[in-house]
Parts: structure tokens; C-alpha cells; sequence
């Protein structure tokens, strides 16, 4: 197990981008792009032109050209993933430079801030990606961007043939031919520190060009991706848009994204100010990490995560270790939807799955079982297969794997959000799970209150696991609370139960009906009640459906009062044998009399310990019988 402190814990949320989403709109501290820089207007498109058609052209490695076409005819519904494609490859090439710089720091004196830009020029129609990571020399751009490895094509076919998720195209390697999904042409500008800068360029033809750039060395460090947009691509020059994608796909990147866009602001000018009346400022996007990691910080990020105003109720943020590993945080909202279990067999857990910071897929409805379809979070790996999809995760064991340990840090987080109710728990840690936010854990012990909302909005959930989820109803069942005859109208748990049961007593007694004022009236409850004997109050319509699962508790065995064979253990039983004949005996007429007059309504009409001690005779179910809370449950659903 390895030990983090408070710094590392910092360093990671920030690494891991699990961390609020700033989004800061600042005209005043706007970043300047000349109109040089947005490749593709005026002079300059003249300029880089005339340079290509005098630069080297090379033809595409067969297998590229087949590729291409593959994607192009396969894709076409899912285009928008060229932009997640390309923010992959920019975080890439700035991982790699931040890595390199580790041993040699110079690399970075050209230029010292590692970010993505992403600007749009609505008149030329282009789309431009730039970063500011390691670069390719000229010889890296024919390499990368002219061939491909026959694995990586071959890979790529056979999944697309196999039903494999089309999506996953940059688990292959050839997630840059994407962008011909919107593009006509497709213009890369490169820097590299060992080379000049350089530009390649293709039409998603046979051949591409690559030359050197007669503008000289612009970039400073880095690659700067310019796609012409098709006439059906114009959506992606929408600032809307754009910002929806990188926010969807690429929220978890390592490096500031900054969306460049710009708005028209109607100014008053000077008479000498010539004849313009407006002014184009320019602001920009960041969609970054925070610097520091602090309850607000989860808040907002579950906030941007689940597009909710409220905050949590708690959450849980850890990294997994050992077969698979992984990083996670896990909350639950503070309010369930008001028709969650209207719609409760399509409600799904809402955790999104990421690869390398990059979203996979918020579709894995096997990530948590059915009950913990209130939870929102975010799950983050390293070391999937390449070619991860929903497919591949149900045939081996890795999804197994992982929701065995999400259950598992659910319910913890829950056992510790109900210590602060309850005052009884167990540690229950894994050995190769390692909690990140401590804070948050202690957070969730402090607040009494928590799990009382939790309860109230989410219990049907915990009785469902107990039916549902056999191998953790150990579990689940320290987590229920019910109303009883001494609880004064607040909940309680099984645990606070048993603790103050009766040195006698080896019985946990409920009591099933329509509400707490039904159960209150019973005349069950007088036995109970004169032996000082807590009952728990069913009154909520699974109770019932879910007591037929727990057969008992701690070593008790769970009984209902309104049955036959109600026992305690303070009684000689073999006293209350001979007072039962005794008075059959004596009431032998009034038995079978009761018995004619009820017929086929009763099964037997008998001398009982069960009956009240207020009220003469009770109605009691058959040992094995459905109660009349039961039957009325069930004509109700009919």
C-alpha cells in the first residue's frame, strides 16, 4: 500500500484533472491571435500555398489511403470525435515534453507554458488546434503522418468487422486521419527544437507535401493543426459548441484548453477615431484545473460533472491498485430526481469511464449494480486494453474487477457517512485501495444529519441491494433504519437495536402496515409493550419484501408480531403449554363457534400467548402465511 500526504493528494487531483472545471471569461486579460496566426485568411493562406506547391510531395503508405477510407465510411455518424482525437495527441506531445524537460530543463526556455488553443476562422471556415508540446522535426511529420504501422491498420479493420465501437479509433494509432471526417484539407505546422518549422499538408488524396515555412518560426515550439472545414462540418466553428465537445470528451486533460473566440462590444469613440463603431474584443475559455483541492473544489466538480446547482452529500476519492488500477471519485447527490423510482429499471449510475484522461464512455450501465443507480462520478485508468469498449469489458474479467471495488468504496463510503448517525461501524479498507481525500472522509463522519438525507432519499435503494446483492448484504443491512416503539419518532438502526435489547431476548420483533399511526393503534403492540419489548415498524411497501431475505441479524432471528408462534425468551414455555390446554378446555365451545362463524376465512381459531392484553382476540398470519399488510400490498398492485 502506498502512503500519500496532503501534498500529493493536491499534486493529483490537479494531475488528474479531478478538480473543478474553471471557466473564466476575462476581456481585459485576453489573449491577442494575430490574423497570421489563424492559418487560412488573407496573404498568409497566398504564402503557404506558394511554399507548398514548391515542397517535397510523398505518396501515402497504402495502408494509410485504406484507412482513410475505412474511417470516412465508418464513422460518419460519430464525427464530432476528431476534436477528442486531437486534444488526445496535443496532451501526448505536451506529456512528452514535460517528461524530457525532467532531465533537461532547457527545452523549455523557448517557450515555457504547456496549454492548448483552439481558435475557428468563420470566414476562411477553419478550425485550428495548436499546442505547445514537444514538436515534430520534418522527418517526424512524413513518419508520423504518411505511414502507419500494417498493425494499427489491421487492428482497426478487424474490430470494425468484429462490432467493435468505432469510437475507439485512437486506441489504434490512427486517430489524426479522424479529422478527414470534417475536413476537405488538412494543414499541420510543426516545431520542433532539433528542426526548423515546417508544414504538411493533405487533401486526403493519394499524396501529401511537406515543406519548410517560408514565415519562419512562428510557433516557437509545437504543432498547430488547421482543418478546412466540409460544408456539413460549419457546426464545428460554433464557440457553442466547441465548448460542449472539449468540456464532453476532454475535461480531464492534463493541460489548460483555451478556447479562443470573439464577441463584437459597441464602444463610443473619439471624432478622430475614424469611422469604425465597433470594437472585436477577444476572450477566451479556459477549460483548466484548479490550483487547489478543497471542499469547494468537489463541489463545483461534481457540480460540472452531473450539470447540477446543489451540492453533494458526500463523496469518496480514491485510486484503486493492484490487477487493474485506477482513480476515482464517487459522490452522491444530495437529492434524488422526484421520479427516480418511477423510472427505476432505466436509471443508471451516472459514471463516466476515461482512459488517459480522455471520455471513453458514460454508457457502462454494468460499472454499478441497479441499486447504486443514484451515484455520480468519474473513473480514470492508465492501463486499459487499447482497445477497450463496452464488448471487451463484459468478456474478461477487468469489469469484474472494477466493480468489485466501486461497490466496495460505495459502501464504505456509506458505512462511514452512517458512523455519524449510528455510532457502530468496522473498518473496512481495502488493502490496495488507497483513500486520496481524507478531508472529505472526516466530513461525512462530522455531519449527523448526512445520512438521515441519504436515507430519506435514497433507503429504497439500500433494500433493493439487500434482495439484490447477496454477497454484500452484510453490508447493506448495517445501513437500514427503521421507526420503532421507543425510537420517538427518529430512525434507527439494527445495530442500535440489538445493542439495547433485553439480556433475554434473542428476537428482533417488527411490525408491518400502512403507516406509523396504523402500526401505533395495533393490538399486537400491547404484549410488546408490556414487556418493555422494542418492535420496529415496517411501513414502507418493500419492508416486507425485504424481511423475507433477512432470515436474521447479529444472531438474531428477525420475527414478525402479527404471526403465529410469537415467543420470548423470559417465558416458561412449558407453564404457557398447560395454560394453553387448560383454557382450550375451557373455551372449547367459544373456539369451535368462532371457528363456524369465520368458516374458510380462518384456519383455525386457537388459545394464544399472542393475544393482546387489551383486546380479547387478534387476527394472526399463518407461520408461513402473507400478513395483512402483505395482502394489501399485493391487491394494490393489481
Amino acid at each position: 500500500m502506498k502512503i500519500f500526504g496532503s501534498a500529493w493528494k493536491k499534486a493529483f487531483l490537479v494531475a488528474s484533472v479531478f478538480a473543478a472545471i474553471g471557466v473564466n471569461n476575462h476581456a481585459g486579460a485576453s489573449v491577442d491571435i494575430a490574423a497570421a496566426d489563424i492559418a487560412g485568411s488573407g496573404k498568409v493562406v497566398d504564402q503557404l500555398d506558394g511554399a507548398l506547391l514548391n515542397g517535397d510531395k510523398f505518396q501515402f503508405q497504402a495502408e494509410v489511403s485504406r484507412l482513410m477510407d475505412i474511417i470516412i465510411n465508418s464513422l460518419y455518424k460519430s464525427k464530432e470525435i476528431f476534436l477528442r482525437e486531437l486534444i488526445s495527441n496535443a496532451s501526448d506531445a505536451l506529456d512528452k515534453l514535460r517528461f524530457l524537460a525532467l532531465s533537461d530543463s532547457s527545452l523549455l526556455d523557448v517557450l515555457k507554458e504547456l496549454e492548448i488553443r483552439i481558435s475557428f476562422d468563420k470566414t476562411a471556415h477553419t478550425l485550428t488546434i495548436k499546442d505547445t508540446g514537444v514538436g515534430m522535426t520534418k522527418d517526424d511529420l512524413v513518419k508520423n503522418l504518411g505511414t502507419v504501422a500494417k498493425s494499427g491498420t489491421a487492428n482497426f479493420v478487424s474490430a470494425m468487422q468484429n462490432g467493435a465501437d468505432a469510437n475507439m479509433i485512437g486506441q489504434f494509432g490512427v486517430g489524426f486521419y479522424s479529422v478527414y471526417l470534417v475536413a476537405d484539407k488538412v494543414r499541420v505546422v510543426s516545431k520542433n527544437n532539433d528542426d526548423d518549422q515546417y508544414i504538411w499538408e493533405s487533401s486526403a488524396n493519394a499524396s501529401f507535401t511537406v515543406s519548410k515555412d517560408p514565415r519562419g518560426n512562428t510557433l516557437k515550439r509545437g504543432t498547430e493543426i488547421t482543418l478546412f472545414l466540409k460544408k456539413d462540418a460549419l457546426e464545428f466553428q460554433d464557440q457553442a459548441k466547441l465548448k460542449q465537445l472539449v468540456s464532453h470528451y476532454s475535461e480531464f486533460i492534463n493541460f489548460p484548453i483555451y478556447l479562443h473566440t470573439s464577441r463584437e462590444e459597441t464602444v463610443e469613440v473619439d471624432d478622430d477615431a475614424g469611422d469604425e463603431d465597433d470594437e472585436e474584443g477577444e476572450e477566451e475559455d479556459r477549460v483548466g484545473v484548479a490550483a487547489q483541492v478543497e471542499d469547494a473544489e468537489y463541489n463545483h466538480f461534481f457540480q460540472a460533472i452531473h450539470k447540477d446547482s446543489t451540492d453533494p452529500l458526500t463523496w469518496i476519492h480514491f485510486v484503486a491498485e493492484g490487477e487493474i488500477e485506477f482513480k476515482s471519485i464517487l459522490y452522491i447527490p444530495s437529492k434524488a430526481p422526484h421520479d427516480m423510482y418511477h423510472k427505476f429499471d432505466h436509471k443508471r449510475a451516472d459514471v463516466k469511464l476515461y482512459v488517459r484522461k480522455v471520455l471513453i464512455s458514460d454508457q457502462f450501465e454494468e460499472f454499478l449494480p441497479k441499486y447504486l443507480n443514484f451515484i455520480v462520478g468519474v473513473v480514470d485508468s492508465d492501463d486499459l486494453p487499447i482497445n477497450v469498449s463496452r464488448e471487451t469489458l463484459q468478456e474478461n474479467k477487468i469489469l469484474r474487477v472494477m466493480r468489485k471495488k466501486l461497490v466496495r468504496k460505495v459502501l464504505e463510503m456509506l458505512r462511514k457517512l452512517s458512523e455519524s448517525d449510528d455510532g457502530h461501524g468496522d473498518d473496512d479498507d481495502d488493502d490496495d485501495v488507497v483513500q486520496v481525500d481524507e478531508q472529505a472522509k472526516d466530513k461525512a463522519k462530522a455531519d449527523s444529519s448526512s445520512y438521515l438525507t441519504f436515507w430519506e432519499n435514497y433507503g429504497k435503494n439500500v433494500k433493493i441491494g439487500i434482495m439484490d446483492d447477496p454477497a454484500n448484504k452484510g453490508k447493506l443491512l448495517k445501513l437500514l433504519r427503521f421507526k420503532s416503539t421507543k425510537s420517538s419518532d427518529k430512525y434507527i438502526s439494527l445495530n442500535h437495536y440489538v445493542a439495547r435489547m433485553h439480556p433475554w431476548q434473542d428476537t428482533i420483533y417488527y411490525i408491518a402496515g400502512e403507516s406509523v399511526d396504523a402500526v401505533e393503534k395495533s393490538p399486537f403492540l400491547e404484549t410488546c409493550k408490556a414487556k418493555g419489548v422494542e418492535v420496529l415498524y415496517l411501513v414502507d411497501p418493500l419492508d416486507e419484501y425485504v424481511m423475507q431475505h433477512i432470515p436474521d441479524f447479529d444472531g438474531k432471528k428477525m420475527q414478525s408480531i402479527t404471526k403465529e408462534g410469537l415467543k420470548f425468551g423470559d417465558e416458561d414455555e412449558k407453564l404457557i403449554e398447560r395454560k394453553r390446554k387448560l383454557y382450550a378446555d375451557q373455551y372449547d365451545g367459544v373456539l369451535s363457534g368462532l371457528k363456524k362463524v369465520y368458516g374458510n376465512k380462518v384456519s383455525k381459531v386457537t388459545i394464544s400467548k399472542a393475544t393482546a392484553v387489551d383486546s380479547p382476540a387478534v387476527m394472526v398470519t399463518s407461520q408461513w402465511g402473507h400478513s395483512a399488510n402483505m395482502e394489501r400490498i399485493i391487491k394494490a398492485q393489481t
